[in-house]
């Protein structure tokens, strides 16, 4: 099953918390829509962190640290040509430099966005993750249905946000902020309006 690895860069932005999202060009899946800048892991030797930090430099010229990179989400996706895949989000607040367009071949834009409004159309299983970062979830399930559009569509909407456990002995009792992101997500998929 494919390995990829999702940039979750973020900053502060006039109105909130931005992240920084890419346009992909050419003869790419999804030409045309937003993403997060990602890649996959090249080979056994090379650990997801590692591929991050590499990805992130080849797309957007950013270098960052390895220990400034924080585990966001996880989520297993199945594209709606029966594709599986694993996506490993990870969110960075520190990096050098300035993001730029490093590979005009695969992505024609670049840009920030606030973590709540994110640009159409966009990736449908890029924004399951962006999603499920905002619930704070460590673990999602984005599973396509045969004919599902490769953007994201209010009306398919397939992503399913696994809770995390409590732990031993301790009781289940769900995060505040998490119950409000989770109504606001779902109004905003469930609500045309």
């Amino acid at each position: 099953m494919p390995v990829d690895v999702h940039l979750i860069a973020v900053r502060d932005g006039e109105r909130g918390p931005e992240v920084l999202l890419s346009r992909r060009a050419g003869t790419v899946y999804a030409a045309g829509h937003w993403h997060f800048p990602s890649g996959h892991v090249d080979g056994p030797a090379e650990d997801v962190v590692t591929a991050l930090v590499r990805e992130t430099r080849e797309e957007t010229g950013l270098v960052v640290d390895p220990d400034d990179v924080r585990a966001a989400v996880t989520v297993h996706h199945r594209s709606p040509h029966g594709r599986a895949r694993v996506g490993f989000f990870f969110e960075v607040r520190h990096w050098s430099g300035t993001p730029e367009v490093m590979e005009p071949e695969v992505c024609d834009g670049m840009g920030w966005f606030p973590l709540d409004a994110p640009p159409e159309p966009m990736v449908a299983y890029c924004r399951a993750g962006l999603d499920a970062y905002r619930t704070g979830a460590g673990l999602a399930l984005h599973f396509q249905e045969p004919g599902d559009p490769i953007g994201h569509a209010p009306t398919a909407d397939r992503l399913r946000v696994v809770p995390r456990s409590t732990g031993p002995g301790t009781p289940e009792t769900p995060h505040p902020a998490r119950s409000i992101v989770m109504r606001e997500t779902r109004r905003s998929v469930h609500d045309p309006a």
